[in-house]
């Protein structure tokens, strides 16, 4: 069974940063692709970065390109989300998934979610 727990999240000033953490269990962590992606309240979910299953490969939603950074300790079955220069607009719920479980930007096996509120 997959088992996805998301921490880290938290209230920060704009401009501020959040390193979040994705603990995977229940397969085979260091085979799969990772994802994280977000839902702001009232608004659909949106795509934030991919990491491939060796950590060599990511991509960025335009949205945060330049801004977070995307990683993952094979060792530790653990993908991080960094995320700094935060803005208003990056208030959501985070989750991580499987890359293989998402489909555009909806990922149907996903944790708890952590949430990021941005203010001042």
């Amino acid at each position: 069974e997959v088992h996805l727990v998301e921490s880290g999240g938290g209230l920060v000033q704009p401009g501020g940063s959040l390193r979040l953490s994705c603990a995977a269990s229940g397969f085979d962590f260091s085979n799969r692709a990772m994802n994280w992606v977000r839902q702001a309240p009232g608004k659909g979910w949106e795509f934030v970065a991919s990491i491939a299953s060796d950590g060599r490969s990511t991509r960025y939603a335009d949205s945060v390109k330049g801004r977070f950074t995307i990683s993952r300790d094979n060792g530790k079955n653990t993908v991080y989300l960094q995320m700094n220069s935060l803005k208003s607009e990056d208030t959501a719920l985070y989750y991580c998934a499987r890359a293989i479980d998402c489909i555009s930007d909806y990922c149907r096996e996903r944790g708890q979610g952590t949430q990021v509120t941005v203010s001042s």
